[in-house]
């Protein structure tokens, strides 16, 4: 198998992971219904509109208002994965992915709602503007990049930064698809996602899931390690709060640990 085919291979076998976790019940996040409810104990109406027609940033939301809503977040998907159980009957999950337990999709699932709320407070446009069944190719690919900063993926961290910047200079109100499917971007996703293939699907294959995360054992007997989860959360915030898109109006720093 040559190298080209075989990147191809383990990020095919992740991106089905990642699909199937997006189609789970309650893993899409309104944008819009996520910013008014999570953001109505601390702004006015008037705030509040703003940073759903542009975003907290901009409305002029103060930062530790938007870092306390995000750690709220972050709290609340924790406390949620952290009790995971196995879930037999997960509508067409497991016939998707084949022999993966529905634990890892699950607890994929708690990974890509975590990762769109913070997304959503830190000034990201609406991940999922469309409604239909089918994950969007950029959006994907996005979600993908987001996964590789919460496992330390290094590359991701710098493909994240650029699309942040183009969407920061356009001041888009939709993620730059050309760039995520057929650009610069688009490479870079591809090598995440081969990456997190062989982290995730590979080694699980090759010898049960205690070797596909090195302490996400547990998640086979449906308890999730506390410190795994927040500490991949915490990272992608402290990444997303450096960037561009939470800069207008004010100072951007890393949020505490």
């Amino acid at each position: 198998m040559t190298e080209s085919t075989e990147i191809a291979s383990q990020s095919t076998g992740f991106a089905q992971v990642l699909d199937a976790a997006a189609k789970l019940p309650s893993v899409r996040i309104n944008r819009a219904a996520y910013l008014r409810t999570a953001l109505k104990r601390y702004c006015t109406e008037e705030q509040i509109e703003q940073a759903v027609t542009g975003s907290p940033a901009a409305a002029g939301i103060p930062l530790k208002v938007i870092t306390d809503v995000a750690n709220t977040s972050i709290t609340y998907e924790t406390s949620k994965v952290t009790g995971l159980s196995a879930i037999a009957g997960i509508p067409g999950g497991l016939a998707m992915i084949g022999t993966v337990p529905a634990d890892l999709v699950q607890y994929m699932g708690h990974m890509l709602r975590v990762s769109q709320k913070l997304a959503y407070i830190y000034g990201w446009p609406d991940l999922f503007a469309d409604e239909g069944e089918e994950l969007d190719e950029a959006t994907e690919n996005l979600l993908i990049l987001f996964v590789g900063v919460m496992f330390g993926v290094q590359i991701a961290h710098g493909a994240v930064s650029k699309v942040a910047g183009m969407v920061a200079a356009n001041v888009a109100t939709k993620l730059p698809q050309q760039a995520l499917t057929k650009g610069v971007i688009y490479p870079i996703v591809k090598k995440v996602s081969a990456y997190l293939g062989v982290s995730m699907t590979k080694k699980l294959f090759a010898g049960g899931i205690a070797k596909a995360v090195p302490v996400l054992g547990a998640v086979v007997s449906g308890g999730i390690t506390l410190g795994t989860f927040l500490t991949m959360a915490k990272r992608l915030q402290r990444h997303l709060v450096s960037l561009e898109l939470t800069k207008p109006g004010h100072r951007s720093t890393p949020p505490p640990e």
